[in-house]
């Protein structure tokens, strides 16, 4: 473990606001509409909450509880949730309009209006797995679909989303400048926007995005029994970690766990919007390994959620990304193998470098915690995924 006992790492305090932001922002209805929905998907099951007995002992905590979204729809990643109900509800608010009457999202599903959908296109800039949903989405309820990917983005990234149908456009530039991009084509043509992250006169996707991730919390409450003292939750745009702290909340009241956001160190606006207390972008110079996560700009929707609810941010080095896959992937005594993607293991990563320094009596954690992990992807890039495996574990 000497890895993640001398990997450094930055931490901030949430100013934690009082408001309502976890049910006015992303409301019991809201919620209870995507449930509603997505459990009807054909292939719909829940994903395994696994227990990481013998790694908690290990580093000093009580339980640690792994969401291991990798199974979810064959798609490799929790954002099968967001993307393709976002899609399926920007279909649904367009068609209502076009066609003056209400259109129910069954009515979309069972393919009664395939031809409507053919004429709306739905455009979204990605670093991977929420184009993936897009694309899977807009298959579904056929509609076309045009996704932008960074220059960092892998070709077996991109590749599965063109197996899927999409148009995939790669620029140059980082994940923002592909936003910028699809936005300003999509305004240009018509496009109807898919987006994660919110902005000016923006919202209503990437509420639906959020909400769809619901589907994923309200599984691992329901499998918990008690809450969690602490969720480890992904940073990113912010949407994945709003919309879970806001169904823990809603779900367990006074009794919602510890919220700490986990972030690289090369794209930590979460961790800067914390310091600042307002929402902060950031400059990418070097893409970070847990490309789901290399995100500059945070979403101001996911912001107002996080800067009542996150207690605590901190930052992490590529260099524990490989050796907690590896950990997963070959585990401690019987604990289950878990094989999982570069950015599902930045909240594990994080707790055992807190444990294994000085972090962790920071974060309140010690024998009696029980700690909830967001393993946001399975292996969403085989070749990715062979190369961390091949690489010597020093752990």
């Amino acid at each position: 473990m000497d890895i993640f006992a001398t990997a450094p790492m930055a931490h901030a305090t949430g100013a934690r606001h009082q408001g309502d932001a976890a049910h006015r922002v992303l409301s019991q209805d809201n919620f209870g509409q995507a449930i509603g929905e997505i459990t009807q998907w054909d292939g719909y099951s829940p994903t395994p909450l696994v227990s990481l007995s013998a790694l908690a002992a290990k580093i000093g905590v009580g339980e640690i509880h792994y969401k291991h979204e990798g199974p979810r729809f064959g798609l490799g990643s929790f954002k099968a949730l967001g993307g393709a109900y976002a899609a399926l509800r920007v279909l649904q608010r367009e068609l209502s309009s076009r066609l003056g009457k209400d259109v129910t999202l069954a009515d979309i599903r069972n393919g009664d209006y395939s031809d409507d959908c053919a004429k709306i296109t739905l455009v979204s800039a990605t670093d991977g797995n929420h184009g993936r949903s897009l694309a899977w989405g807009c298959k579904r309820f056929g509609a076309p679909c045009r996704i932008y990917i960074h220059a960092e983005v892998s070709e077996g990234r991109a590749q599965a989303m063109r197996e899927l149908g999409a148009d995939v456009i790669r620029i140059e530039g980082d994940y923002d400048d592909s936003v910028d991009l699809a936005r300003a084509e999509a305004e240009q043509n018509g496009w109807f926007v898919v987006s994660d992250t919110s902005w000016p006169g923006y919202s209503e996707p990437p509420r639906d995005v959020m909400a769809g991730y619901s589907v994923m919390t309200r599984e691992a409450c329901e499998a918990l029994g008690d809450a969690p003292t602490h969720v480890f939750l992904q940073g990113g745009v912010g949407g994945l970690a709003a919309s879970v702290a806001a169904k823990l909340r809603q779900y367990w009241g006074d009794q919602s766990p510890r919220v700490v956001i986990v972030e690289p160190d090369m794209a930590a606006c979460l961790y800067e919007s914390a310091r600042k207390d307002a929402p902060t972008a950031v400059n990418i110079e070097v893409e970070t390994i847990m490309a789901g996560l290399s995100c500059g700009e945070p979403s101001e929707m996911a912001w107002d959620i996080l800067r009542e609810e996150a207690t605590d941010y901190v930052t992490i080095p590529d260099s524990v990304v490989g050796p907690t896959m590896r950990l997963l992937a070959r585990p401690l005594r019987d604990d289950p193998v878990v094989e999982a993607g570069e950015s599902a293991v930045a909240g594990l990563a994080a707790l055992i470098a807190a444990q294994a320094g000085t972090t962790g009596a920071t974060l309140g954690l010690d024998s009696t915690s029980r700690v909830l992990l967001i393993g946001s992807e399975g292996i969403t890039d085989p070749e990715i995924f062979a190369a961390v495996m091949a690489e010597d574990s020093n752990v």
